[in-house]
């Protein structure tokens, strides 16, 4: 039985880590506006999975939790980050020179 929940914890192991390598392809085809359905529907297929073998485990008596090095990246990196906006200025240039000319 032992042998069984390890075989389990490393499968749930190499899903986690699938999982979330497809959920970052399909965020990246989210932002660059592209059809992420076959990605979608591939993850959910492994949730599925997953969700058995938890169930599976859980009855065989193995509620440790099972850590994965790496699971948790980072959604944007640095040079993806969005860039700085100038501040606008709400009188237009120049205006203010004649605006001070006027009242002097």
């Amino acid at each position: 039985m032992d042998n069984r929940v390890n075989e389990i914890r490393s499968i749930i192991k190499a899903l986690r880590v699938k999982m979330r390598e497809a959920e970052v392809v399909m965020h990246e085809q989210i932002g660059r506006d592209e059809d992420c359905t076959l990605v979608a529907e591939e993850i959910i297929k492994m949730r599925v999975a997953l969700s058995a073998l938890a169930r599976e485990r859980s009855v065989l008596g193995d509620n440790e939790p099972i850590l994965v090095r790496g699971f948790f990246t980072a959604r944007r990196s640095p040079a993806a980050a969005r860039p700085r906006i100038a501040k606008r200025r709400l009188v237009p240039p120049g205006a203010e020179q004649r605006r001070s000319r006027a009242q002097a």
